[in-house]
């Protein structure tokens, strides 16, 4: 099973995950003041996916585990490749994310990739779409996203939604060798 998480505030609602079912993709999201956290790790630790692609830093810039390399506290190489935030900037939901991870391996051996569903909506074109502005686009950006994989997707509500199917896009395309790795394996590779 592949699984696509679009990491959220903690207590926000936002959080979103994408995963198979059947030959359609399922998706599943937080509400307002549940703990996004217990929800994903209950789901993960039942379900059980092979490949989990989150939408969040499970590493930071190599510094401050080897003082030897270059001195950037802020961003990791990945991060600058990609014009993504910093780790530290994103600071809780970081540290939120590696706990996960950690608690996750701590029951069983998936493969967790970081990955970054607004550089594969770049890829994809889906800014010129709309990706991300009204509502309204969410249909047009879901149709074309759609054409690039061979699950059907369902109706989808929210850019979260959006961005959950975008990370289990990468999934997929990691398991089928389409995937770009961003980064360096020391410090932490980006999944596009």
């Amino acid at each position: 099973m592949l699984v696509g998480i679009d990491f959220g505030a903690k207590l926000a609602g936002t959080t979103a995950i994408a995963f198979i079912e059947k030959d359609n993709i399922g998706v599943l999201q937080t509400q307002k003041k549940q703990d996004a956290d217990i929800f994903l790790l209950n789901w993960l630790q039942t379900h059980k996916p092979a490949i989990i692609g989150i939408d969040a830093p499970l590493s930071l810039p190599q510094i401050y585990v080897n003082s030897s390399v270059e001195a950037d506290f802020f961003y990791r190489k990945a991060d600058k490749l990609l014009g993504a935030m910093s780790p530290l900037f994103l600071g809780g939901l970081t540290a939120r994310a590696m706990q996960l991870k950690y608690q996750v391996l701590q029951i069983y051996q998936p493969i967790f990739l970081e990955v970054y569903p607004a550089a594969l909506a770049q890829k994809w074109t889906l800014y010129e779409k709309g990706y991300r502005k009204e509502i309204s686009q969410i249909h047009i950006v879901a149709q074309i996203i759609q054409k690039e994989i061979p699950f059907l997707l369902p109706s989808l509500q929210n850019w979260h939604q959006i961005d959950a199917i975008l990370a289990f896009c990468t999934t997929f395309r990691y398991q089928n060798g389409l995937a770009e790795g961003f980064g360096e394996a020391q410090e932490g590779i980006v999944w596009v």
